[in-house]
């Protein structure tokens, strides 16, 4: 049943565009009760976070079936790539600030996990390996955020560079590690 709700806000907001998306809305969408709705959900926001839950989990596990760190990153962005059009509709919908919100709290919590399932940083204190997460998954978020086709053909580019970045560092000209 959580997922017939999911999947009904998720025609909402993309190919209906609704903007000011309401329970109404979505227990009209799929056929079910406000009582039905309310079982599983306490809110809008709480479905939201949900729907974002499944996809990270999801996300996870494709990313981590990958041979090696680069080929994740590269699965990782492909999949963020093909929600682009989700988030977009979301963020045009008046639950915008709570989507914005959550997106941030789960790519952090995507990058936690991986980091600490691969053991990128061990020579790094726990409270030091959640500031790089935090710092690399909002640099990821910016480069999402302003996406567009030619950064798409570019993809392969993009993706090693960020690798390099996040797990070897890319010194200053004229500096070495």
């Amino acid at each position: 049943m959580k997922e017939l709700i999911a999947q009904a806000t998720n025609t909402l907001l993309v190919e209906k565009h609704v903007k000011k998306l309401t329970v109404k809305d979505i227990v009209e969408q799929c056929h079910i009760t406000r009582q039905a709705f309310y079982y599983h959900f306490q809110d809008i926001p709480e479905l939201l976070k949900w729907m974002i839950e499944q996809y990270t989990e999801q996300m996870f596990q494709e990313v981590l079936s990958k041979g090696n760190g680069e080929e994740g990153l590269r699965c990782f962005f492909v999949m963020a790539i093909n929600a682009i059009p989700y988030v977009e509709r979301g963020m045009d919908s008046n639950y915008a600030p709570e989507l914005e919100r959550l997106l941030r709290h789960y790519i952090r919590r995507f990058f936690i996990m991986a980091s600490e399932r691969q053991n990128f940083y061990p020579d790094c204190t726990r409270a030091e390996i959640k500031i790089i997460v935090r710092y690399h998954s909002q640099a990821i978020m910016g480069l999402l955020r302003e996406w567009t086709d030619e950064d798409t053909e570019q993809l392969d580019q993009i993706v090693h560079t960020v690798y390099r970045l996040t797990m070897e560092g890319i010194p200053p000209l004229g500096k070495s590690n």
